[in-house]
């Protein structure tokens, strides 16, 4: 396999678009590998952004009443804590990886400072 074309930020031929741009026309690569990349220079390295061909690409595929369903429980899950297998309310925090109360309790005892 050959190298990749490199294109300069923001000079790359029509027919090539990012996941972003892709999906902002309700299209998806479909399994297609990376066609070429963009690189922005900056000091500490270049910004790249892989790009894929649009002719190549596929519609979205719409949402189902499964994946609707399984895409809540997946988000619900992110919210219980798992120490005390409460719902936060909020979605967990990875750095800490508990709900806020667990992950400080000695500042959930002591009056607030106001």
């Amino acid at each position: 396999m050959g190298a990749l074309p490199v294109f300069r930020w923001r000079l790359a031929p029509d027919g090539y678009a990012t996941r972003r741009q892709l999906r902002a026309r309700g299209l998806r690569p479909g399994g297609q590998g990376v066609a070429a990349q963009l690189e922005r220079p900056r000091r500490r390295g270049p910004l790249v952004a892989y790009l894929y061909r649009v002719d190549l690409a596929k519609p979205v595929r719409p949402m189902t009443p499964g994946r609707w369903a399984a895409l809540a429980a997946a988000n619900r899950a992110r919210r219980i804590c798992p120490q005390c297998r409460r719902d936060a309310g909020y979605v967990i925090p990875t750095s800490l990886g508990t709900c806020v109360p667990c992950a400080y309790p000695e500042s959930a005892d002591s009056p607030r400072s106001v």
